[in-house]
């Protein structure tokens, strides 16, 4: 394939994919973002991807999102494996499902998301305890067959770092995507043969119905926590979640808050969040509370992803509470709708 100069808005997720995929294809990439960096900031501010606790849930999220967000989710944990396989940094990957759980009392709350999620194995106390030993004793569990996580700072260091050619623009916001051109914020016009627009909420000058949905979460410190897979537990006022990021650090999150708000986690959450956690690992109690952060995800009104593609440009925008679960599957579909690469068949 002939080298083609592209011209990426946006250094998130999907911003990375895209970078690294077609620069092993051999094409020309520079990337434009307004972050001062590479690396995260935890500040609620720069790539919601490295705030989100990297859940690769379809099972979990067609309660929600229904039948095509879980088809889009199995195809990216298929192509998942590649991609880390691929890389040379160290980037954790699981895929030994997950656990829903439940208090006894919020049990007809759980039957009614089951419902949604075929496939869920109900677990006995015998097999919660050869799965999970460190789980609290009483609870209703079920097992989500072939779900996983990753581990979301690893993957985006890894990706940025092994996109080798590509120039990285930071500090350069831009403010419109046309057609084979990127308009920056301070004036510039970049020219390419084609422009890609990943850039979240900046995006709303061409998608003005993107929303910031606020995602909070709480890093804790506790070595040899015991928790081998990623659980999600049925709260009457949020989805909680708990991830293992390693044998010593694990981060509690709850899927979503409808508000723009960018300031600190509230006294609220992180006491909810908190006891609810503990309420289903014991063993946090001596947890050390390591980092509270913040971010807002980019939704459209459907809460559904929004993927554009004409000549000279493609668009990805709007994956909501699931960028690392569904941006593999949408970078390849945009890839191969354009003939600019493939995220299975790169070297």
């Amino acid at each position: 394939m002939a080298r083609i100069a592209i011209a990426i808005a946006g250094a998130g997720l999907a911003g990375r994919l895209f970078a690294w995929a077609l620069a092993r294809a051999g094409h020309s990439v520079e990337v434009f973002d307004s972050a001062l960096g590479p690396g995260p900031s935890f500040d609620g501010q720069g790539a919601a991807a490295f705030t989100a606790a990297g859940m690769l849930s379809p099972l979990a999220e067609q309660e929600c999102g229904g039948e095509d967000i879980a088809a889009l989710g199995w195809q990216s944990l298929a192509l998942w494996p590649g991609i880390v396989g691929r890389l040379k940094a160290q980037v954790r990957l699981g895929v030994q499902g997950s656990l829903l759980l439940a208090h006894r009392s919020d049990r007809g709350a759980a039957a009614r998301a089951l419902a949604r999620m075929p496939g869920a194995q109900d677990l006995s106390p015998d097999q919660q305890r050869a799965l999970e030993p460190a789980l609290a004793p009483g609870l209703c569990a079920w097992l989500l067959p072939g779900e996983g996580l990753i581990h979301p700072v690893e993957a985006m260091a890894a990706l940025h770092a092994e996109a080798v050619g590509v120039a990285w623009h930071w500090q350069q916001a831009v403010s419109a995507v046309e057609p084979g051109r990127l308009q920056l914020s301070g004036g510039r016009c970049v020219h390419a043969d084609w422009a890609l627009d990943t850039r979240g909420l900046g995006g709303r000058p061409e998608l003005p119905s993107l929303r910031g949905v606020r995602g909070e979460v709480v890093v804790l410190a506790l070595p040899g926590h015991g928790l081998l897979r990623p659980l999600r537990l049925l709260h009457p006022r949020h989805r909680v979640y708990l991830v293992p990021r390693s044998e010593h650090e694990l981060i509690v999150g709850a899927s979503e808050i409808e508000s723009e708000d960018r300031s600190p986690v509230s006294l609220r959450s992180a006491v909810e969040l908190m006891a609810a956690a503990h309420s289903v690992l014991p063993a946090l109690a001596e947890a050390r509370i390591s980092r509270l952060d913040r971010n807002l995800r980019p939704a459209l009104p459907d809460n559904l992803p929004h993927s554009h593609h004409e000549p000279g440009l493609l668009r990805l925008n709007g994956l909501y509470r699931h960028g690392w679960l569904l941006a593999p599957a949408l970078v390849q579909r945009l890839l191969g709708e354009s003939g600019l690469a493939s995220l299975e068949t790169i070297p």
